[in-house]
Order: structure tokens, then C-alpha cells, then sequence
């Protein structure tokens, strides 16, 4: 059985954990940074640049958006971190919602961690890795905007990165670019066999 990603809809959102949908489904989550591609990553995988709203203001997510794929799964996006024009009461509102999310005993299948292949990671990015490596949480790294790089330049951030950051070894890590549909079939073929859908 396989899922047709094209079959997403908008299913709601919440602003507390106890707001999320029932746990009827597997359920794929997606962190990282504000401005690092995740509403762009659910119009990729998709193919419907219309379904999550990309905002021009980092930052502007205060809740989890769920979406429903194929009536197969959810598709979870976070709040994200980081973003410096966020005031700190909303900052530490974004990463409560997300620490609860990952506290909370909710179940959930897999976690699609987002990264700006062009920055350094930081250190919400090596904290995070580090609570999914000690948590045994299942996740595969995301890199995002990889258009930017020639395939050479690519392949070799990539060996750069795996060097320097510490992913587990079962973790599959993919380089994306929603923009230019780049490696999204690869994370949809990764997801289905992951599900075992």
C-alpha cells in the first residue's frame, strides 16, 4: 500500500497538545528553525503550493498545523525556534508547545528535522539532535534549500555536515528543495517504507 501524498488536506490547529487530533493515525513531525522551509517542505511533498501558507515573517506559527495525508497519516507542523524577531514571551511560547509536544507521552511515528543545508546548524538544531539521539526518538535529518549548491558543492556539505554533527546511524538524511521539486520522491518513497505503508 502507498500514499498518495497529493491526497493532503488542512486538518486543524492546535495551541495545546490536549487540542491535537486522535492518535487513529501514524504521525510524522516536523522541527526546526522558523525560516528553514517546513510549510514549504508539506506544499513539496504535496505538490500543492496552496495547501500550507508559506509566511514572508519568520516566526508567525504559534501553533501545531496538522495536515491529513491519503486518511493515512498526519503530517505535524511545529512551531518553530530561533527567529530574532520573535519577542521572548512568544519565543519561550513556541518552544513550551514544542517541549510539551515531545514531553507529553503523545505517540508519534517519525520526526522530519529541518535544516538550512547554507547555514552551520545551531544550537537549537545540536540540542535537538542530541534530545532525539538520548530519547530514542526516530527521525530522519531534512536538509532544505539545496538548489543553492551545484551537486558537487552539495555532496560535499553533506559529507561536512555528517561529519561534524552527531545523527544517529539508522537516521536517513535527504537534501531537498521544495522549489525545484529536488530528492522530495526520494523522502516520500523513505516515509512510505518507514510507515510500512
Amino acid at each position: 500500500m502507498s500514499i498518495n501524498f497529493r491526497n493532503t488536506v488542512f486538518w486543524g490547529l492546535a495551541a495545546s497538545t490536549s487540542a491535537c487530533p486522535p492518535e487513529d493515525l501514524p504521525e510524522i513531525v516536523l522541527s526546526g528553525k522558523s525560516n528553514v522551509g517546513k510549510s514549504s517542505l508539506v506544499n513539496g511533498l504535496a505538490d500543492n503550493k496552496k495547501l500550507a501558507r508559506v509566511s514572508q515573517t519568520p516566526g508567525k506559527t504559534q501553533s501545531v498545523i496538522y495536515f491529513n495525508t491519503d486518511k493515512k497519516l498526519y503530517i505535524a507542523d511545529l512551531p518553530g525556534y530561533g527567529y530574532a524577531k520573535t519577542s521572548k514571551e512568544k519565543k519561550e511560547k513556541f518552544s513550551k508547545l514544542a517541549e510539551d509536544y515531545f514531553t507529553c507521552g503523545r505517540k508519534f511515528s517519525l520526526v522530519l528535522h529541518l535544516m538550512d543545508i547554507r547555514h552551520y546548524p545551531s544550537d537549537h538544531d545540536i540540542a535537538m539532535l542530541e534530545f532525539m539521539n538520548n530519547a530514542n526518538i526516530p527521525y530522519f535529518v531534512v536538509f532544505t534549500k539545496c538548489d543553492k549548491f551545484s551537486k558537487q558543492q552539495m555532496r560535499n556539505r553533506l559529507q561536512e555536515l555528517a561529519e561534524d554533527l552527531d545523527i544517529k546511524d539508522d537516521a536517513n538524511v535527504y537534501a531537498v528543495s521544495s522549489e525545484r521539486k529536488i530528492g522530495l520522491d526520494d523522502l516520500r518513497h523513505g516515509i512510505e517504507e518507514f510507515l510500512n505503508l
